[in-house]
């Protein structure tokens, strides 16, 4: 077999294949007996037809398959006797496909990219501190109050905080428009959910009274048609309701699971929780400056398939997540192309590291990680059972885990400052990272 590769771009290989005659005339030959054995023809026995008439009636569709498996199985051949790494499928191109003839194709394909991961000392990493504090305890036990707010019907004139229920039509230019009309519309004044004076001029409304407000669409309103434009709304308020927040009680820890230990044990409880919080923040924003900072230093080229690939994942997770009748493919590639690209490079680089280093998932770490995650269950020891019960799900976790060990051996190396701060500046969410 004659291999002959051209490199036509950073990773495009374009690899001629040459195979003998010799080689395709057996593979024909072969598949024919095998053909003689099964061939039904009037007049002949199973197995007793002349090979002759096998040969004439079979060998083109012999030949066909013939050729089409030589294909498959010289180019696996000459990529590994060339040690070529392709990224994805060839696109094949036969050159000559004469009977009698050697065969001869062309096959171009990307490969993955060849480099070492260089430049730990270059990533600079900040890597927060901070504690949970009775204070920020009792900020949290405040915001789950404010969760489980009701709302209790008052006979008084709305204020800011109040929930109304109202029936309104929207008007631009005397004629209703779409959407600007509905009934029974729950509506907290100050939430900010309504364009600007809509909720200011509802405050000091009591039920049963009827507004018109006189408002205008922002400039940047994401309706094109209303953007800027004068309205009039016509509001009829039905109810007025003020907050209530819930007590620290027997029952209100209740909705949270925790029904023994009182006010102390509800407050261990969240305290336990914002820990587990706290240090899976830190833990992330860590690993996204190492994994930027590994980017920034190992600029690498993704492979077009990959990235083929990578878009279509994402395609599918839209679909899966926001649902609706609409099929992946339509959904615009460029959508996902930034994404995409950065999961790739970020694949490949992480794979580099793990290969150089020969890091393997830690099994204690695992088990770690999974009874952490267990952990915020009623029942942790069946939690963790159902993950040892379920080899993909545990494969899931060690790709995790393999993940935390390629970020600490960077962090062996890269320029680590710590910084205190504050418990929520460490649980805030950082900006997502954007690709190149």
């Amino acid at each position: 077999m004659q291999v002959s590769v051209e490199t036509t771009s950073a990773l495009e290989r374009r690899m001629t294949v040459g195979v003998p005659a010799e080689r395709i005339e057996t593979e024909v030959n072969k598949r024919l007996k095998q053909t003689a054995l099964r061939a039904k023809i009037p007049g002949f026995r199973p197995g007793k037809v002349p090979m002759s008439i096998i040969r004439q009636r079979y060998e083109d569709s012999a030949r066909q398959e013939a050729l089409g498996d030589l294909i498959q199985a010289t180019f696996y051949e000459a990529v590994m006797q060339e040690k070529l790494n392709p990224a994805g499928a060839p696109s094949v191109e036969p050159k000559v496909f004469e009977k009698g003839q050697a065969l001869e194709y062309v096959a171009t394909f990307e490969v993955f990219p060849e480099f070492q991961v260089a430049g730990f000392e270059s990533i600079a990493v900040e890597r927060l501190q901070a504690e949970v504090s009775d204070a920020d305890v009792d900020n949290m036990l405040e915001i789950l109050r404010k969760q489980n707010t009701r709302f209790d019907a008052v006979e008084r004139e709305a204020q800011n905080g109040d929930q109304l229920n109202i029936d309104f039509v929207g008007k631009v230019d005397g004629e209703a428009f779409a959407g600007g009309s509905a009934k029974g519309t729950l509506l907290v004044l100050g939430s900010g959910r309504m364009i600007p004076g809509f909720e200011d001029g509802l405050v000091g409304a009591k039920a049963g009274e009827e507004r018109v407000l006189n408002v205008t669409f922002p400039e940047d309103y994401q309706n094109l048609d209303l953007a800027g434009k004068a309205a009039e709304f016509a509001v009829t308020v039905n109810a007025v309701a003020e907050a209530k927040l819930p007590e620290l009680n027997e029952e209100f820890f209740a909705l949270f699971g925790v029904k023994d230990g009182g006010i102390d044990g509800f407050r261990a409880e969240v305290r336990k929780n914002m820990e587990r919080e706290l240090r899976q923040a830190i833990k992330t924003k860590v690993k996204n400056q190492v994994m930027e900072g590994l980017l920034a230093a190992n600029p690498i080229e993704a492979p077009k398939a990959l990235l083929g690939n990578e878009v279509n994942r994402l395609r599918v997770q839209a679909v899966q997540q926001f649902g609706g009748n609409i099929k992946p493919e339509q959904l615009p590639a460029e959508l996902f192309e930034e994404q995409a690209k950065r999961r790739v490079l970020l694949g490949l680089v992480v794979a580099e590291v793990v290969k150089q280093s020969e890091i393997k998932p830690d099994e204690a770490r695992v088990r770690e990680l999974i009874e952490e995650m267990a952990s915020a269950y009623q029942e942790p020891e069946q939690v963790v059972a159902w993950y040892y019960k379920n080899p993909q799900q545990l494969d899931e976790v060690r790709s995790v885990v393999l993940e935390e060990q390629v970020v600490d051996t960077v962090l062996q190396k890269a320029n680590v400052t710590d910084k205190q701060v504050s418990y929520e500046e460490a649980v805030k969410p950082a900006e997502a990272p954007k690709a190149e």
